[in-house]
């Protein structure tokens, strides 16, 4: 009786270490098959923001791939290293998108593209994540409102800088109707990414 209790004891552990080990190899091959599936979404999500920015016909490389590891910098509001996106025509730099935070949203962060021609005037700004309130601050959203793509063809000098605030502050940028936070740390981003071009835009484009 003892034998036949030890025989199934130990069978049950057999079963149980096969379960355990199919189980495991099943998770294994499901992540490793859908991981591949995401890196490409997610690949394709940053190619419509960055063509979003630059049109297809404004570069021939691959802009995806072209980038330089920039340092954490209080002008691009980034605490950790950060990916600038480099577009080319014919071997000659175009423009550069930088990622850049806009620190102090009504919620938090506001993660931003910010494209930069490589005279400095802006080719597009684009809200890529935010957790700001919905219905107020979520229109810094190029689907929720238009406001964002006002920064096109702006530059350094066009408003001139002290010109680069909300119109509450007594600048150029119109506010949403409840919501100034919001803009305003919108503005204030993209008025120190182009600062940031235009001390280190040398570099950007060695």
């Amino acid at each position: 009786m003892i034998a036949i209790n030890r025989r199934q004891i130990l069978l049950s552990g057999v079963f149980l270490s096969l379960f355990a080990v199919v189980g495991t190899t099943l998770v294994a091959l499901t992540e490793y098959s859908t991981s591949a599936a995401i890196a490409e979404n997610e690949r394709q999500v940053l190619l419509r923001n960055l063509y979003a920015l630059l049109p297809r016909d404004q570069l021939d490389n691959d802009i995806a791939t072209d980038t330089l590891e920039l340092p954490a910098s209080t002008l691009l509001g980034t605490d950790d290293v950060s990916t600038v996106y480099r577009a080319r025509m014919l071997g000659e730099p175009v423009a550069a998108i930088f990622n850049s935070v806009a620190p102090n949203g009504y919620n938090g962060k506001i993660h931003l593209l910010v494209g930069v021609y490589i005279d400095g005037r802006l080719a597009g700004v684009r809200v890529v994540k935010h957790a700001e309130t919905p219905g107020l601050g979520d229109a810094v959203e190029v689907r929720k409102s238009p406001w964002i793509n006002d920064f096109a063809g702006k530059a350094l000098d066009n408003p001139s800088q002290e010109r680069w605030l909300v119109k509450r502050d007594g600048g150029d940028f119109d506010q949403f109707t409840g919501a100034t936070i919001t803009p305003r740390a919108v503005v204030a981003a993209v008025r120190n990414t182009l600062l940031y071009y235009q001390q280190n835009a040398d570099m950007i484009f060695y």
